[in-house]
């Protein structure tokens, strides 16, 4: 399988839901991508695990997703129609800017994770040795 990206606005959020047996676990996102003749919904899946991810995620959001397509093949019985079926998988998602509950955006550096550990960041005063 190969992996693509995705960039939009997270449009909706969907409770993570279990299904069978086994607890098998999927959360949908819908992004939101306005492309000047119309607006694009995109549903991406989180399953397992990474549905916990999602709740660092806000409506308003701008993100971008990487994601993996999952297609199968479905048959009630022998006698019946064969169905297909595509779905994007989502495997991470770095924050672009997000929304706050003022409605103002905010940008978020999602490369850097290090970068409150500058040196500029230090006070030669303030260290204990």
């Amino acid at each position: 399988m190969s992996e693509a990206k995705i960039r939009g606005i997270v449009h909706f959020i969907d409770e993570t839901k279990t299904y069978g047996q086994k607890g098998f676990r999927k959360r949908l996102v819908v992004l939101e991508q306005d492309n000047d003749r119309f607006t694009n919904y995109i549903p991406v899946e989180f399953i397992q695990d990474n549905c916990d991810s999602v709740d660092q995620l806000n409506v308003g959001d701008d993100v971008e997703i990487s994601y993996r397509l999952n297609g199968r093949k479905w048959q009630k019985d022998s006698n019946s129609e064969v169905k297909y079926f595509l779905n994007a998988e989502a495997i991470r998602f770095n924050v672009v800017s997000e929304k706050n509950k003022s409605g103002a955006e905010t940008v978020v550096n999602t490369t850097d994770a290090n970068a409150g550990f500058s040196e500029a960041a230090f006070d030669e005063d303030d260290v204990p040795f």
